[in-house]
């Protein structure tokens, strides 16, 4: 548990998890590394049997059992945490190497929540392009996705009561709920670094289409439950 000092707020890193038992220890050395002290730590696994949270070597992390969906597994990770401030990593994401300091940074300029920049790590063009015009659209709108990170006061997160209860589109959902308060929301400059394993399994063109595509059905009033039959038929959290 992060203790608190004069470096700033408590931060809490909240990793929701399914089916992740090959990367998790992984991402969680990362965090403790990046974060330079002690940190929070919650583990909140939707796979069947919780596989997951058994194989967590540190015996610090918190683990929460939950059922299966992102939203829902984050919103069981937060109501265990005892931050200021909720961060929501997902497993195969990087932070850049001050992201702690930055975050408080944003924070104490007035921000309620925000993001970090979006990096693919592959050398391919193609998802060079895709983070750029990701960023270019999150500057934009200040909407962004999970996979950048998202942080945002545990206060301000409880007053909204949290992510909705939706199979897909959580991330984008609740950021929009802020935005439409006129609440300050930051998008760092300083990039995440996330798996291109969504591109790779699927296609960079079928994936990144889908994408886009998806997120213009959503503006143009389709529910996620809708859309979550349409593109994640088997309902797999590996498909986000």
């Amino acid at each position: 548990m992060e203790q608190k000092t004069t470096a700033g707020p408590r931060i809490s890193v909240i990793i929701p998890v399914f089916n992740e038992t090959a990367i998790i220890n992984g991402i969680v050395r990362h965090v403790r590394d990046v974060a330079e002290g002690p940190v929070e730590i919650v583990v909140a696994d939707g796979g069947s049997g919780y596989r997951t949270l058994a194989a967590v070597a540190d015996p610090a992390v918190i683990r929460v059992e939950s059922l299966p969906g992102r939203g829902i597994q984050m919103n069981a990770g937060a109501k265990c945490a005892t931050g200021d401030i909720l961060l929501f990593l997902h497993a195969d994401t990087l932070l850049p190497q001050n992201a702690f300091a930055d975050i408080r940074r944003a924070v104490k300029g007035g921000a309620v929540g925000g993001a970090f920049s979006l990096s693919i790590d592959s050398p391919r063009l193609s998802l060079g392009i895709v983070s750029w015009f990701a960023n270019w659209r999150t500057r934009l709108e200040r909407v962004p996705y999970g996979d950048q990170a998202q942080f945002i006061l545990t206060e301000t997160f409880r007053d909204l009561g949290g992510f909705a209860d939706v199979p897909i589109m959580e991330d984008v959902e609740l950021f929009q709920r802020i935005r439409r308060r006129g609440l300050p929301i930051s998008v760092l400059r300083a990039t995440v670094n996330t798996s291109p394993r969504r591109w790779n399994r699927e296609g960079v063109l079928r994936r990144t289409l889908k994408n886009w595509w998806m997120r213009v059905r959503y503006a143009l009033g389709a529910s996620p439950q809708e859309l979550v039959r349409q593109y994640r038929p088997g309902g797999s959290e590996d498909e986000e």
